[in-house]
């Protein structure tokens, strides 16, 4: 089989690389688009009456599920010249195929241990790659021995995850007829659908999730489509009741979607833990070592430290829905499966705070020297003096030391993106439970005209990405060349650490970069 190498941190989500014939890559014409595979479709709501229903008072725990691997065909397990493909591993690669009902079996009954409530399988299941022999046939192929997997285990009194979808729309650009799928035109909507069309008709309903009746849709990406609107949205939620028992899809989407949607969320979750809304996203680490041609990414497990941080971030932010990013990638080394390198920790692990998460349990913040302090505070330099409160280094909050009238500082300087920030972090110990009252000061020199805003994580669900980033009062710069402190009266603060680099806070910077010397947190409530 084709093997296919996908980049899905958010800094490289454009980066697929398919290894494809050259002819394959040309725009392909519109092609009929086959009818659906599978023969769960024209579906009645009567058939849906052993599907698992998820209320709005219930509390969920999602994966996705990596199923290309097969062992035999080396297909997903070694590189095309013989490398390791794999940066975990499995315990064996004995049976280690989406060929095989008792590896998915096993899977199931693991995540079962883990307290997974919906399983979301990967797929790449295009119009353009039914037909045996196509780059991502696996895709079809792998599913009706997931299927009886699932009989399986419901014939012996298991009852297994439900199944949602996870569209790996990186098919909206890689794929058989080398179609680059544009989402604001009547081909674009149907081929969208029909990839979602088809998944569905291979499961049977006796399985299907629903969340408040709906089945659920999970996007990936939106960048693979060549261009996408409302428009896509509104033809599958038009189209698929019709087909599917009259039901319309809870349909979840990737940040980047500039769309309408029944949730959101970003991807990069095993990268740095966020929270969009109802929705938590989180990860035991990253480490794509393994994957020819990528730029050097490894988040460090911290031997699980790294992902008991995330969770209990997520028992503090309270979300409907947690979704762990990911069962068993083990590319790039987000698993949470067993795995030859760990064995069941993160089953364990998953399974301690799945238990916490479904109670309701909001741990305390830890003890640390800064516990009941009044104040943290940080001072800037090319060293800088960190008390309770740590500048973060980020993608797009870069800085250089400066030195201004004798006094050390730092000056933001333009990163990623055009956007100049600086990041912190507040000591955990510092923090009491969400809302916070707190006074942000930061020491500026006003060296020419512009504004400094603070951007911080509230308990505010209507703000940017959830409240990940509400901004406060701007500070207006005048370019008098003096000294000056900001100051900043947040009563919402919360605090998760869910913003880039982790930070809890950040300083925005609007036509001037000016050094900053010192940053203090004082608690509003003293």
């Amino acid at each position: 089989m084709i093997r296919t190498i996908r980049s899905r941190t958010l800094a490289a989500v454009a980066s697929i690389v398919l290894a494809v014939p050259a002819a394959c890559a040309q725009p392909a014409p519109a092609l009929p688009i086959p009818p659906p595979p599978g023969p769960y479709v024209d579906l009645k709501p009567g058939d849906f009456a052993d599907a698992r229903r998820f209320g709005p008072d219930d509390k969920i725990v999602m994966t996705h599920y990596f199923y290309w691997y097969d062992a035999p065909s080396k297909a997903h397990v070694v590189d095309g010249d013989g490398t390791d493909a794999l940066t975990t591993h499995p315990p064996t690669l004995e049976g280690f195929s989406y060929r095989n009902v008792a590896w998915h079996k096993q899977q199931l009954k693991d995540m079962i241990a883990a307290g997974i409530d919906v399983v979301l399988p990967v797929f790449w299941g295009t119009p353009a790659d039914q037909k045996p022999g196509t780059p991502m046939h696996w895709s079809f192929e792998g599913l009706p021995p997931l299927v009886k997997a699932l009989d399986e285990l419901k014939a012996e009194g298991i009852r297994p995850p439900a199944v949602g979808l996870f569209y790996d729309t990186s098919t909206l650009k890689s794929n058989a007829w080398g179609y680059h799928a544009d989402l604001t035109t009547d081909y674009g909507r149907i081929w969208f659908y029909a990839t979602i069309q088809s998944f569905f008709s291979m499961i049977p309903p006796r399985h299907w999730a629903l969340l408040d009746g709906r089945p659920i849709i999970d996007l990936y990406a939106a960048s693979f489509a060549k261009d996408h609107d409302q428009s896509c949205i509104d033809h599958l939620k038009a189209e698929f009741p019709k087909r599917f028992g009259g039901l319309v899809p809870h349909v979840i989407k990737e940040v980047s979607w500039k769309v309408e949607a029944d949730d959101v969320y970003a991807w990069g979750g095993a990268v740095s833990p966020n929270f969009l809304g109802r929705v938590a996203e989180i990860g035991p680490g990253y480490d794509h070592s393994a994957v020819p041609g990528r730029e050097p990414l490894v988040v460090d497990r911290e031997d699980g430290a790294f992902y008991e941080r995330a969770w209990l971030k997520a028992l503090n932010r309270q979300p409907r829905i947690v979704i762990v990013e990911t069962w068993n990638e083990f590319h790039e080394g987000t698993t949470i499966a067993e795995a030859r390198e760990y064995g069941r920790k993160y089953i364990d692990m998953t399974r301690k705070y799945v238990d916490m998460f479904k109670q309701g349990i909001v741990p305390p913040p830890p003890k640390t020297p800064y516990t009941g302090a009044e104040a943290v505070s940080t001072t800037l330099g090319a060293d800088d003096a960190a008390k309770g409160l740590e500048r973060l280094d980020a993608a797009d909050g870069e800085s250089v030391p400066t030195i201004i009238d004798g006094k050390p500082a730092r000056k933001p300087t333009t990163g990623v993106s055009a956007g100049r920030y600086l990041y912190f972090r507040v000591d955990d110990g510092f923090k009491t439970p969400p809302p916070m009252r707190v006074t942000v000061e930061v020491d500026y020199y006003d060296a020419a005209p512009g504004a400094l805003v603070l951007q911080y994580d509230s308990t505010d669900g209507k703000a940017t990405m959830g409240g990940a980033y509400k901004n406060a009062r701007a500070e207006r710069l005048s370019g008098s060349r003096a000294w000056r402190t900001a100051r900043f009266d947040v009563s919402d603060a919360r605090f998760g650490g869910v913003q880039n680099a982790g930070a809890d806070f950040r300083i925005a910077f609007e036509g001037v970069e000016p050094p900053v010397a010192a940053v203090r947190v004082l608690r509003g409530d003293r």
